[in-house]
């Protein structure tokens, strides 16, 4: 069983498998940060100062302190039950981003095999061996019909 383990474990499907999701989690984390740091802080702005990441709804007051809460933290750290639609928004925004650049990179990919399946192939070029032989066959052929 430890042998097929390490047979299917070195394929090239599954190291290449792997490779794609550790980049895929680094391009996860690169999207949140784009997505936080620099897209909604701007909307946020032209939307009157709003913080997107701090747009929440009290569901139920903390045990520990009553709300208003200044923060989803500070509503989290008192116990409250809340609605969380500024972070949602966050979400939305970076799987959109997400998707369109999987989308640019799958259209990208069947645009280049269009473009080999397009182009055709150059006929092989025959070995030294049957050169020699089209030619002994040709010579024969003349031959003969001389």
């Amino acid at each position: 069983m430890l042998k097929e383990f390490r047979e299917f474990a070195v394929r090239g499907n599954v190291v290449d498998m792997a490779v794609g999701i550790i980049i895929g989690g680094a391009f996860g984390t690169i999207v949140t940060s784009l997505v936080a740091d620099v897209i909604m802080p701007p909307v946020g702005l032209i939307l009157g100062g709003v913080d997107f990441s701090n747009l929440f709804l009290v569901l139920q007051d903390g045990v520990k302190a009553p709300a208003p809460y200044a923060s989803v933290a500070a509503a989290k750290e008192a116990g409250a039950v809340t609605l969380n639609y500024g972070l949602f928004a966050n979400a939305v925004v970076s799987f959109l981003i997400v998707a369109f650049a999987v989308f640019s990179l799958v259209k990208a990919v069947n645009s280049l095999k269009k473009q080999e399946a397009a182009a055709p192939s150059a006929p092989p070029v025959p070995s030294a061996e049957a050169v020699l032989l089209s030619e002994i066959r040709d010579v024969l052929k003349a031959g003969k019909q001389a």
